[in-house]
């Protein structure tokens, strides 16, 4: 981010608590060597670990089992032009503790879309960014008059 550019970094705790806060973000990933992003239902542990709970037999779980992924979410006010984005990137991987995933049975997401086998998939939060838009910022860092109306 640059000086007076209109954007300003979240902490850690500022990203976890904003994150905790929606029911739906997006999974980005590799699919066949290019990026692939999945909007997902989510919940947020403690420790800041993301979990998606998706079908066992799903090309998700295939795709992101053991490798880096990334994990957005957002809130977006464009009346104000204002809101904020956090990035969660670490490792993904499938809960295989018999005593956590019935941990996460009672307590974790609930899918969208049931299957008669799932799985939770668990987002190690390595690298937590995030920034927010401060509201009526503009190009060059003025705000229009209100009688120009503002661009779509």
């Amino acid at each position: 981010m640059y000086p007076n550019d209109g954007f300003r970094e979240l902490d850690r705790q500022e990203c976890l608590r904003l994150l905790a806060k929606v029911p739906v973000g997006r999974i980005v990933h590799t699919r066949q060597a290019l990026p692939a992003v999945l909007p997902v239902n989510f919940s947020l542990e403690e420790d800041g670990a993301v979990v998606l709970r998706t079908a066992a037999a799903s090309e998700l779980v295939r795709a992101v089992d053991g490798v880096v992924v990334a994990f957005e979410a957002d809130e977006v006010d464009a009346a104000t032009r204002s809101g904020w984005s956090v990035v969660v990137t670490g490792p993904a991987g499938v809960v295989t503790d018999p005593g956590e995933h019935e941990r996460l049975v009672r307590t974790g997401p609930r899918s969208w879309v049931p299957w008669p086998q799932e799985v939770f998939v668990r987002i190690e939060p390595e690298l937590v960014t995030g920034r927010a838009l401060v509201g009526g910022r503009s190009l060059y860092g003025v705000r229009p008059p209100k009688w120009i109306p503002a661009r779509r």
